[in-house]
C-alpha cells in the first residue's frame, strides 16, 4: 500500500520540475531584456543633452572682471591713460613692472594741494629732488596694494561687506563704490579708474591716502 502511494507521488512531482524551471528562465530573460532597453534609453537621452561648458580658470591674485560704473569718466581721464602727471608717473615707476599691484595715485591737483609738491620742486636742485622722492615713496607705501583690483570688482556700499586690504606699508585700506559708481578708498573718491600700466592697475584719486602720523607731519610743515 505504501509502495503504491510513493509511486503515485513520484508520478505527480516529476513532471512539474521542468515546467517551473522553464517559467523561471523565461521571467529572468524578460527582466534582463527590460533592463537592457531601459539602459539603452538612458544612454540615448544622455548623449542628446548638450555638453556643459566648464568655467574659465582664474589666475591667482589677478582679478580680470571688466569694470563698469554708473557714471561716465571725466574728460581728462583719457589723457591720464597716457600720463599721470610728473609725480604720478614717478610714483608708479617705483613699482616692479612684472608684479601685480593696484596703486591709488593722487591726482596732479592733490599732489599740489595736499602734499605741496609742484613741478619746479623736482628741478630746483639735489635737496629738493631728494625731498620730493622721499615724500612720493612714502605716499606709495600707503597707496599700493599687492594685487590687481579693478573698480568693477569692488561692491557698492550697502550691498556687501566693504573690501578690506593692506597696503605695502601696512595701512588698512577700505574700498567701496558709491551709489553713482565712483570708487571710494578710505573716504577719498576716485577721479579716473582702471588705468593699466604693465601689471599695475592705477586709480587716480582726488586726495592722498596716508596714516595719521604722516598727516601730522604734513600739518607741521605747513
Amino acid at each position: 500500500m505504501s509502495g503504491m502511494m510513493a509511486a503515485g507521488r513520484s508520478r505527480m512531482f516529476i513532471p512539474l520540475r521542468p515546467r517551473a524551471l522553464s517559467q523561471q528562465r523565461t521571467l529572468l530573460a524578460g527582466l534582463a531584456a527590460a533592463f537592457a532597453v531601459t539602459l539603452l534609453c538612458i544612454l540615448l537621452l544622455l548623449s542628446s543633452l548638450p555638453a556643459a561648458s566648464s568655467p574659465p580658470p582664474r589666475r591667482r591674485h589677478d582679478i580680470d572682471t571688466t569694470s563698469r560704473t554708473a557714471r561716465s569718466p571725466p574728460a581728462h581721464c583719457g589723457a591720464m591713460s597716457a600720463s599721470l602727471g610728473e609725480f604720478g608717473d614717478m610714483m608708479v615707476s617705483m613699482l616692479p613692472r612684472d608684479l601685480a599691484f593696484t596703486a591709488f595715485v593722487p591726482s596732479p591737483e592733490s599732489f599740489r594741494r595736499v602734499l605741496r609738491l609742484r613741478h619746479n620742486d623736482s628741478a630746483a636742485g639735489l635737496k629738493a629732488s631728494d625731498d620730493t622722492y622721499a615724500v612720493i615713496s612714502r605716499v606709495l607705501g600707503f597707496s599700493a596694494v599687492p594685487l590687481r583690483l579693478r573698480s568693477g570688482d569692488v561692491a557698492l556700499r550697502g550691498t556687501a561687506r566693504l573690501l578690506d586690504l593692506d597696503s605695502v606699508s601696512g595701512l588698512k585700506v577700505h574700498a567701496w563704490r558709491d551709489v553713482d559708481g565712483a570708487l571710494v578708498v578710505n573716504g577719498v573718491r576716485s577721479e579716473c579708474v582702471d588705468i593699466v600700466r604693465d601689471e599695475t592697475v592705477v586709480h587716480v584719486m582726488a586726495g592722498v591716502l596716508m596714516d595719521a602720523e604722516f598727516e601730522r607731519s604734513l600739518s607741521l610743515q605747513n
